[in-house]
């Protein structure tokens, strides 16, 4: 009897807790699989839809409307700009897009443009992307759904009278206009003639005097005609059968002339108008002629190495897109242009720049431009195509960016992101997490033959510096043992001496096991003017750019036209592009890449040489990283690696024209010029500044 008790009793348990667990599943299952009201990105894309125009809501705008006052042309980032809006969650600035709405005045007539399909491209786009919000509430930018794309058709007075009316309009502030073609007959004036108070305008065709820097954002005069046309993919390196051509349309007389003349005496300039047709409406866009004789357009930029884009009634010109998308450099002769993205874009790198004037002068302008400097503006015309003009979505992205930029300028894009062209093997090799090193700090990897004075010396000083882990010693004297152990310096450091088996220089740079830190200090055995704040400080910048060579003395290369070479400068400069590896810190996964991937010839002609070890070791890092190096301190002497003298082996004067021929030989082994130039150097805080010493942390910092 009692047995049939508890077993009713555990039989009720066990119902009671099955459905415990039933409604716990069951639970779950609905808010795991219940539709959410997370906002995803696919939501964000089906956010703003363009609607049929009949259902649209109508708002009827009174002649009597005050419009906003003219644009401020004193407006900059600080003062018509509430950044207080702006980054409540996030370093990304917020979008909110107005409604789309139908304007029309008094009499039903319409105002505003009819929405074009490249501003309803630049809508959709900006409500798919990470910019975007729903809520006004939260938005840093406010974007009024009204094409001013085209100010051809516009009715600028009507159009600020709608601005006005928008419910969150404040004068304009945090509001951003989108203009491509600005200004209108007769005038043809350089920015949006809408009347818009204080509202950003990202516009093409911008001067100087119309431009708001840090405010405005110059962009590019997009072609939809010819961004949708296919081209034949061509070789970068191949030569083109014309210096410079000119295909535009509409250009003054006088450029007209100009050019006429220097064509009649240049074979290789190719002069271009439009093409005769009784019926000036059918003209064919894709069409350009030379007198009677037709060439297809854009593709006859593909067979020209220059493309001279000249002012017509506007600044701004799709010649210059045109000219991007066939890797074609533009020749631009518009006095007061503002290029298009100049904040962040280094146009030198892409364009060739003149003034009006020297228009005559320019065959022997493009003339003195080597082949090599040529092929690398080629490629930095394709890339900023692909990346910013390609198509009204990168445009749009584009200027969001920039805008981010300037209210986030902590976490902007620096200089290479939008600047250098990315290679498939610029990937930075510490992207991925990696195990903790055995030791912390630096080690300290001393290459040496016979110099035992001045190699103790280094051990002392070097040895006081607070983040060593190791000394390392590379004796590569196979005809001398290495000092007695009880001859080396008493230091609190661990020491240890690697005898090699042969006398290379590549040995600073293998993989030793001994070293079990992340980080290498290369160094050489008469490096005696670096103290251990020096020491400290560079390990500390490594730290913080654990992918560069980080160290002091700095070299650059240079192009000299007169050999049609590379050449090696040791002078001091503003400018350097490698670090000399006699005191240089860098990760010791190079190490294994110089020993076991560089190219082999490169590793051999060191060795046999005895020469280069250091530009190779720049070369690796650089074509790895994409990045130049760094220096650090203002210190340039250690010792004179190009002075005469008895011990050294850059007292042959033959070694400094075998490093000029290590930087040609080794770019062509590449098949590109990996090193990077930088005008950039990292001192200590505090360094320059006149106060007590016991403030500042790096006392001990040389100035020479």
């Amino acid at each position: 009897m009692i047995t049939m008790r508890l077993r009713s009793k555990y039989q009720n348990f066990y119902i009671v807790l099955f459905m415990v667990i039933l409604f716990g599943v069951i639970v779950t299952g609905f808010f795991q699989f219940w539709p959410h009201t997370v906002e995803t990105n696919q939501d964000r894309r089906n956010l703003f839809t363009l609607p049929d125009l009949n259902s649209v809501p109508e708002v009827k705008i009174s002649a009597k409307s005050r419009p906003p006052k003219k644009g401020n042309t004193s407006c900059r980032h600080y003062d018509c700009l509430d950044v207080y809006r702006c980054g409540q969650d996030s370093n990304t600035i917020s979008v909110y897009i107005y409604p789309m709405k139908k304007y029309v005045d008094e009499n039903g007539g319409l105002i505003t443009n009819p929405m074009s399909k490249e501003f309803f491209e630049v809508l959709t786009t900006i409500a798919s992307s990470q910019f975007y919000t729903a809520d006004p509430e939260k938005a840093c930018l406010l974007i009024p759904s009204i094409d001013m794309l085209s100010q051809n058709t516009l009715k600028t007075f009507e159009n600020g009278q709608v601005l006005a009316q928008l419910p969150r309009w404040n004068n304009g502030i945090n509001h951003l206009l989108f203009n491509i073609l600005p200004g209108s007959i007769p005038d043809f004036n350089t920015s949006l003639d809408v009347p818009r108070e204080n509202a950003i305008v990202a516009g093409g065709g911008f001067s100087t005097w119309t431009y708001r820097p840090g405010f405005d954002v110059s962009i590019p005069v997009f072609n939809p005609e010819v961004s949708i046309i296919q081209l034949p993919k061509t070789d970068l390196n191949a030569d083109r059968k014309y210096l410079a051509i000119s295909a535009q349309i509409g250009i003054h007389p006088d450029y007209r002339n100009e050019l006429d003349n220097i064509a009649a005496g240049q074979r290789d300039f190719l002069i271009l108008d439009r093409c005769q047709s009784t019926n000036e409406e059918e003209t064919d866009a894709t069409k350009m002629c030379k007198g009677h004789e037709q060439y297809n357009y854009p593709h006859i930029l593909q067979d020209a190495t220059f493309c001279i884009v000249l002012r017509r009634a506007r600044l701004g010109q799709p010649a210059l897109s045109d000219a991007l998308k066939t890797g074609c450099i533009p020749v631009v002769a518009i006095d007061t242009y503002v290029m298009p993205y100049a904040d962040v874009l280094d146009w030198n790198r892409a364009s060739i720049s003149i003034r009006e004037e020297d228009l005559e002068r320019l065959p022997d302008i493009l003339r003195s431009i080597s082949s090599t400097q040529i092929l690398l503006m080629r490629k930095q015309v394709l890339f900023y195509w692909e990346n910013y003009f390609k198509s009204m979505d990168r445009i749009a992205l584009t200027i969001l960016q920039i805008i981010n930029d300037r209210i986030f300028p902590y976490a902007k894009r620096n200089y290479a992101s939008w600047n250098e062209p990315s290679r498939e093997n610029t990937v930075s090799p510490f992207f991925l997490p990696r195990m903790p090193p055995k030791a912390e700090g630096f080690t300290a990897v001393v290459l040496t033959y016979n110099r035992v004075e001045s190699l103790f010396k280094i051990i002392k000083e070097i040895s006081k510096t607070p983040s060593l882990s190791k000394i390392l010693v590379v004796w590569n004297n196979q005809e001398m043992s290495p000092p007695a152990a009880s001859t080396w310096p008493k230091v609190n450091k661990p020491l240890k001496v690697v005898q090699t088996k042969e006398n290379k220089l590549s040995n600073r740079f293998y993989p030793y096991d001994e070293i079990e830190t992340e980080c290498v200090l290369a160094l050489d055995d008469d490096i005696l003017m670096l103290n251990p704040d020096e020491l400290e400080f560079g390990y500390e910048v490594w730290r913080e750019f654990p992918d560069r060579l980080v160290g002091y003395p700095g070299r650059l290369h240079l192009w000299d036209e007169g050999t049609g070479k590379w050449k090696y400068n040791s002078e001091w400069t503003s400018s350097m592009s490698m670090i000399l590896s006699g005191a240089a810190f860098y990760h010791k996964f190079f190490n294994f890449l110089y020993t076991h991937r560089m190219p082999s010839v490169i590793k051999s002609w060191v060795d046999e040489n005895f020469n280069c070890e250091d530009i190779a070791m720049n070369f690796l890092i650089s074509n790895i990283t994409g990045k130049p190096p760094m220096k650090v301190t203002p210190k340039k002497k250690f010792k004179c690696p190009e002075c005469i003298n008895n011990e050294n082996l850059s007292a042959d004067p033959k070694h400094m024209e075998a490093r000029s021929e290590c930087i040609s030989d080794f770019s062509k082994i590449y098949g590109i010029m990996p090193l990077k130039s930088v005008e950039y150097r990292a001192d200590p805080v505090l360094h320059l500044d006149t106060l007590p010493q016991e403030l500042k942390r790096f006392k001990d910092v040389g100035d020479i």
